[in-house]
């Protein structure tokens, strides 16, 4: 048995730190171009000649590309490996974005969008997995903190910085900032990550992945668009409403009746991971909302400087940064303690904003948005770690991309009734109080409020129904965040159908 054992030694195992930092360089790799675009759309608006409407499509079908690819992940690592499936990824990441940094028309920079959607779907629901097979379940507490971390750091970040650079220079410097990144996530992940098994000749199940795909892109497209082309009231709408209630009936029926369907069916047999993604589905719902519906707000209601808006959000990345160095030293206690803690603050927040009126100050924003972040970040932790907990080792990639699909799902489909919320609720009030504006008001002849507007002239009714829209839209965000609150609060009993249990079957 020695002289065997010196015949052929065992590769020494990369150190689980490189690992970690490998894994959460790539993620915030990709996770920074979540972001980092949204500040340079007036920009390509401008440099490409496009409408606004064309302009947006640079974000929408991003977002689409990225949604049908993720769940693809499990089958490519099955097939390829986690080695080759993170640096091939990686690598044509890196080309897309050098593509965008040269296109010179709005069509080949959608292309190479979707290029970028592709191609870094499978880092976030990947790198996850290899963090969860890496580390034992006494630290996978920790290295899920840290891991979570470098999801956030990146679309926290990435707005400041993508500003400044198409500000100094130009728009095109934002997609060459990512080369580098991507050159030191490739040498990372060449030396340190590894494959525990062989690809094998597995076959794509090409039925469920087209009918899964096309729901997907029609879900992604109502939600993304469905305020802009006024929701049902559109045929363009309604006829994707159609196709996603088709294809997903196909993929359903199809995936009850393959011998090896796209997503294995077993996975949703594991309790844990099912109730999981349902609260993966809510995360998603809550993690994003907030940083859509503040700055607009903050902006056209109450003239706070684009700086200190950017300073107010940073308050809440520092937040979640503070949640998920919390959540890794709570990993020995019941994970269910942090889920609940998460939900109650982040649900506090909500209602504190639906609290907020038109004089709100800095400091009531930015306490609020570290109340979230905290929140955010220690629910983040045990979620990973009750969802994964008694799945297969060899179902993690596969059962990754799903967690992640829904994640990202949920943010899409929150913001888009968020913003539906803010919008037509704005219109109700305003036709309310519009009923009430007339020269015989008492509130108009005040004299606190004399000089401000005026019924005689018409520069003075414009001011009156500015000022009218503006209590409108104020009312308008307050219900919006009343509803991020009672997602919240709602969610809560659902944690205690969760299961604990720290083994995993092999």
């Amino acid at each position: 048995m020695e002289a065997h054992s010196d015949a052929a030694p065992r590769p020494a195992e990369p150190p689980r730190g490189m690992i970690l930092i490998t894994v959460s360089s790539c993620v915030m790799l990709y996770a920074l171009t979540i972001t980092v675009v949204n500040v340079i759309l007036p920009q390509l608006q401008g440099a490409l000649s496009a409408t606004p409407e064309q302009v947006s499509w640079v974000v929408t079908l991003n977002v689409i590309a990225t949604a049908v690819a993720t769940p693809m992940t499990g089958w490519m690592v099955a097939r390829f490996g986690q080695r080759r499936v993170i640096l091939w990824s990686v690598f044509w990441f890196a080309v897309s974005s050098l593509l965008c940094a040269t296109a010179d028309s709005l069509v080949p920079l959608l292309v190479y969008r979707i290029g970028q959607g592709i191609f870094g779907a499978p880092l976030v629901p990947l790198g996850q997995a290899i963090i969860i097979a890496t580390y034992p379940p006494e630290r996978r507490a920790w290295a899920q903190g840290m891991f979570g971390m470098a999801v956030v750091i990146g679309p926290a970040v990435a707005p400041a910085l993508g500003g400044y650079l198409a500000e100094e220079l130009n728009w095109r410097w934002v997609f060459l900032l990512i080369l580098p990144l991507c050159a030191a996530a490739f040498l990372l992940a060449f030396i340190y990550i590894r494959d525990n098994t062989r690809g094998e000749r597995v076959r794509l199940d090409w039925t469920g992945f087209l009918a899964f795909s096309i729901a997907i892109t029609c879900a992604q497209f109502i939600v993304d668009r469905g305020e802009r082309e006024d929701w049902f009231e559109s045929l363009q709408i309604l006829t994707f409403a159609g196709v996603l209630i088709a294809s997903f009936w196909v993929f359903l029926a199809h995936t009850a009746t393959a011998k090896n369907p796209f997503i294995n069916p077993a996975l949703f047999r594991d309790r844990n991971f099912t109730i999981g993604l349902v609260l993966v589905f809510v995360y998603g719902m809550l993690n994003f909302t907030p940083t859509v519906l503040l700055p607009p707000m903050l902006q056209n209601l109450m003239g706070y400087p684009d700086a200190m808006i950017g300073l107010l959000l940073a308050a809440r990345g520092a937040g979640m940064i503070l949640g998920f160095f919390l959540a890794g030293r709570m990993g020995r206690f019941d994970p269910r303690a942090g889920m609940i803690i998460g939900l109650a603050l982040i649900g506090w927040s909500g209602w504190n904003m639906a609290l907020f009126n038109l004089d709100v100050d800095p400091w009531s924003v930015a306490w609020n948005g570290v109340l979230q972040g905290v929140g955010t970040g220690l629910m983040w932790v045990p979620l990973s770690m009750v969802a994964f907990a008694t799945l297969p080792t060899r179902m993690l990639p596969e059962a990754s991309s799903l967690f992640h699909l829904l994640r990202n799902f949920g943010s899409s489909f929150f913001i888009s009734i968020s913003v539906f919320a803010v919008v037509r609720t704005a219109k109700v009030r305003y036709a309310e109080l519009a009923e009430h504006v007339t020269p015989y008001a008492e509130g108009a002849r005040l004299p606190e409020v004399a000089g401000m507007w005026s019924f005689d002239t018409v520069p003075g009714l414009a001011q009156f129904g500015a000022e009218v829209n503006r209590q409108a839209m104020m009312v308008g965000y307050a219900n919006s965040f009343a509803l991020y609150a009672a997602l919240s609060f709602v969610t809560l009993p659902l944690l205690l159908f969760v299961r604990i249990k720290r083994t995993r079957i092999g």
